[in-house]
């Protein structure tokens, strides 16, 4: 890993996450990275918290590489996150959209 001088988070690859992940990245390291009590924190499940994070490092991982955000996933993730989707019809969704992209 390399670091640089950079001199505001805008230059940083953090800065391109929103606010809400940022949020829960600070949580997570005041909580000296245990999800049980960052879990605590925010009121959900362990498997809640697991999947938020998850959501968190893929965002991470695709500003590292300098991708944008595929805005269908967000939408989904958000949806599964709330409980107004599962996980399954949310995979689904996503397959089908991916589906018919390669078709045009």
């Amino acid at each position: 890993m390399t670091f640089d001088n950079r001199n505001s988070i805008s230059d940083h690859v953090l800065g391109t996450l929103p606010r809400e992940d940022l949020d829960l990245i600070v949580e997570l390291v005041l909580r000296s990275g245990s999800l049980k009590d960052l879990a605590t924190a925010y009121g959900v499940t362990y498997p809640t918290i697991r999947l938020r994070l998850d959501k968190v490092i893929e965002r991470l991982q695709a500003a590292v590489k300098g991708k944008r955000p595929d805005p269908l996933k967000e939408l989904l993730a958000k949806l599964v996150e709330r409980g107004e989707i599962s996980t399954a019809n949310a995979k689904a969704v996503h397959n089908l959209v991916q589906d018919m992209r390669h078709v045009e």
